[in-house]
């Protein structure tokens, strides 16, 4: 069996039985996760787990995203492919190009320009040209293309950065983890029409410390 269809036949495994299985439902998102070559995004060596039910480390002290993270974060967007969404945290470059299969663009901000530049070849090797990168501080946003309909932040703070909700367009989506560095929980808040907040609990969780002005210290 040739390698493509080895990684194909992995993938299809992967969005049934650790994504349908868990209720993931958005037929866009289930497509998206069926399609992204995922193995492209980890290291050489961890190939044969790029489809496991588990992160995978991707240098530099962060991580890739269990592949349900991934889906969960995603489908919580709800997005419908005219979007301008906000991605704090490239990492690999995985959920950024799920982002970019299913929204009209992306704006993604890593702090670590090694990651950065490597996520950028691969991304540009799929074809997603809809995607700006900025290397910085993640905490504050990317104010001058404000305001986005969605913003996903792959990396934990103690509280929700002020610039996010700033930032964050009327009925946008924000989803991101919120605790402590041990432990989170995944957050999804909405922005109402009158300005108020809807939180909802989208699970216990656990990622990498969001380092800047309003995470963490570095």
């Amino acid at each position: 069996m040739r390698e493509r269809d080895i990684f194909a036949i992995a993938r299809e495994r992967m969005v049934k039985e650790q994504i349908e299985a868990r209720g993931i439902r958005d037929p866009r998102v289930l497509e998206a996760m069926r399609k992204i070559p995922r193995h492209l995004f980890v290291d050489e060596a961890l190939i044969s787990q790029a489809y496991n039910d588990y992160p995978l480390p991707i240098g530099e002290g962060q991580t890739i995203s269990q592949p349900y993270i991934v889906a969960l974060m995603t489908s919580a967007l709800e997005l419908k492919g005219d979007e301008k969404v906000l991605e704090i945290g490239t990492g690999s470059g995985y959920q950024t190009a799920i982002l970019a299969e299913l929204a009209k663009s992306v704006f993604t901000v890593e702090r670590m320009e090694g990651l950065m530049l490597r996520a950028r070849k691969i991304l540009d090797r799929l074809g997603y040209f809809n995607v700006a990168y900025r290397v910085g501080d993640g905490t504050l946003g990317w104010p001058e293309m404000a305001p986005f309909q969605g913003i996903i932040v792959t990396a934990a703070a103690p509280q929700i950065p002020p610039p996010y909700l700033e930032q964050l367009d009327v009925g946008g989506r924000l989803i991101m983890p919120i605790g402590d560095k041990l432990a989170q929980v995944l957050y999804k808040i909405v922005k109402l029409p009158d300005g108020s907040l809807e939180k909802i609990d989208l699970g216990g969780c656990r990622f990498v410390p969001l380092v800047g002005a309003y995470g963490w210290p570095e």
